[in-house]
């Protein structure tokens, strides 16, 4: 995950809304039980579990022990381990003997020395739904805003300055470049079932959705907004027919470097009654524990939220099957939402920002998680009928 994040002030103070959680909480705990996922259920509608973002056979087997009984998915993140067969094999077949489901951070290669393609092809006849999908490249639109002009490889913006002359013409090729030029490689992930492609962001996941991903992860980190990231990668997903989740990552580069048990577990409930369906905890290795990042905490936040999720129901009210409102956007607009200085496509500044921040600061003061930030797209207007509510960026309401 980029560490540039934390040179940037959250437009949104208050990120967590602890009392707006309690009183979700207070909701689903007087609901009739429903347990969301059940170890032995063929295909659960909730997952929960840790990205391993760091090389290590013994140590992918520890930390799979570790989480086994608290989670019921676990995200290979390195190369270091997809690219080499053998360990791949072997974390792989570990993880889903444990009862977990799967997520590989994999992407094409020379270095990886077999048939990709083929291995994943194999991997789901063997395990079926257990591979749940391919997570590939991340922070496509937090690049697009942040990463300095001509930088390459990680870093490379899809956009560059003098590429585009309007917002319409940034977004076509920004959409054009992930299609054409990242999902080619993936597209032996289409012919392997329901397999999904993933990624996680932290800004622009409208346009990353259009570009062909099936599920991005919103980043919980650093001093970012919750509900405003909630709002943008719940509304993208809802209008395009798509699914996301949220990853709780870096809070800053120095110890500590994740937030406490007690702020992972609200992030989670958060994110789980807003109508997530993935909630994943980021993990690095060797800086704070021997399972890297995580403490007896985080994983005591696992086990209590593991406890909630099978002893709760998933609150309608906020959750994915609700009528929301929805603040719609100009088309196009690929505003970041961290306050004026934020380049709309991180190439030119924008007087409708400072209006729409302040239009957005208070509705999501207001509307809390039950709030959606959409575009005016005509492709998607049969989508709206999924709100109650239109609040467009130029004062008209409709509902």
């Amino acid at each position: 995950m980029s560490q540039r994040r934390n040179q940037f002030l959250a437009l949104f103070v208050g990120a967590l809304l602890v009392s707006s959680i309690l009183g979700y909480i207070w909701i689903s705990n007087n609901s009739e039980y429903i347990s969301p996922l059940v170890k032995d259920k063929v295909s659960p509608d909730f997952f929960v579990g840790v990205e391993m973002a760091y090389d290590g056979v013994e140590d992918a087997k520890k930390l799979i022990d570790k989480v086994k009984d608290c989670t019921n998915l676990f995200v290979i993140g390195t190369p270091d381990i997809t690219h080499n067969i053998t360990k791949l094999d072997e974390v792989s077949q570990y993880a889903i003997d444990a009862g977990l489901y799967l997520i590989l951070f994999i992407y094409p290669t020379q270095e990886a020395a077999f048939d990709q393609a083929q291995w994943i092809a194999d991997a789901r006849d063997k395990w079926g739904d257990h591979l749940v999908g391919v997570y590939a490249y991340d922070e496509w639109g937090g690049n697009q805003l942040d990463a300095t002009f001509g930088e390459e490889d990680y870093w490379k913006r899809l956009v560059e300055e003098g590429e585009a002359n309007s917002y319409a013409e940034a977004a076509n090729i920004y959409v054009r470049k992930i299609n054409e030029g990242v999902l080619p490689y993936y597209e032996f992930h289409m012919h392997s079932g329901d397999l999904k492609l993933f990624t996680a962001d932290y800004a622009l996941y409208w346009f990353t959705y259009e570009g062909g991903y099936d599920v991005i992860l919103a980043e919980f980190g650093w001093n970012h907004s919750r509900p405003l990231n909630i709002a943008l990668v719940r509304g993208a997903a809802t209008m395009q027919s798509k699914e996301w989740g949220a990853i709780i990552t870096w809070r800053g580069s120095t110890e500590p470097y994740i937030e406490s048990g007690d702020e992972l577990y609200f992030d989670m409930v958060l994110a789980y009654l807003s109508g997530a369906k993935y909630v994943v905890v980021f993990n690095y290795p060797n800086l704070v524990s021997p399972y890297g990042l995580l403490t007896n905490e985080h994983f005591g936040a696992l086990e209590r939220f593991w406890e909630y999720l099978n002893n709760r129901l998933r609150n309608k009210i906020y959750g994915s099957d609700s009528k929301r409102t929805a603040y719609v956007l100009p088309k196009d607009y690929g505003w970041g939402f961290r306050g004026s200085e934020d380049k709309v496509w991180g190439l030119w500044a924008d007087e409708l920002s400072t209006q729409i921040g302040t239009n957005l600061n208070y509705l999501l003061d207001t509307q809390h998680i039950g709030l959606d930030i959409i575009y005016d797209d005509p492709k998607y207007y049969e989508a709206l009928d999924n709100y109650s509510k239109l609040i467009f960026w130029n004062g008209t309401v409709i509902g």
